[in-house]
């Protein structure tokens, strides 16, 4: 069975919003990979995320904006006989996004931008004191473009 491809933008934004964690592809200085793992929020066709305000990624992340951004769902092993290591694979739904980053510093988008990640994760609503708002670097990528396949679905 092949993987395939998926057209709808409704049906990549459903697994978008299954998913936990996504994961974050840039470029560093020496033109290297570098991927990490980050909480997120999605909204409007575009990824919502903070992290310290200093550090390697937030380098990088000045140096070259562009981003790809990693999401994979619904895993699960299947196989056509289970005494066949070859006949193994793995059930999933996964979708790509291309965009650049845009640092957020606005105090008000700041928050915005943590209530959209927050509301990934919580029907609760937060209140955030001055110092922690001023204690994080909020981002967003605006989604250019958006590319998704299913396997075994």
């Amino acid at each position: 069975m092949k993987s395939r491809p998926l057209k709808l933008q409704e049906e990549m934004e459903r697994i978008i919003l299954k998913c936990d964690v996504c994961y974050i592809g840039m470029i560093d200085q020496q033109n290297e990979p570098y991927v990490l793992p980050f909480n997120f929020g999605y909204q409007d066709n575009t990824i919502y995320l903070h992290s310290a305000r200093e550090g390697k990624k937030i380098d990088i992340l000045k140096n070259n904006n562009k981003v790809c951004v990693a999401f994979s769902t619904d895993h699960a092993l299947k196989w056509v006989n289970e005494e066949v290591a070859c006949s193994w694979g793995m059930k999933y739904r996964s979708v790509l996004a291309f965009g650049k980053v845009v640092f957020i510093d606005d105090h008000d988008e700041r928050i915005e931008a943590l209530n959209v990640i927050m509301s990934n994760y919580s029907d609760q609503n937060f209140d955030y004191s001055k110092p922690a708002v001023l204690d994080v670097q909020p981002y967003k990528v605006v989604i250019e473009k958006m590319e998704g396949r299913a396997y075994g679905y």
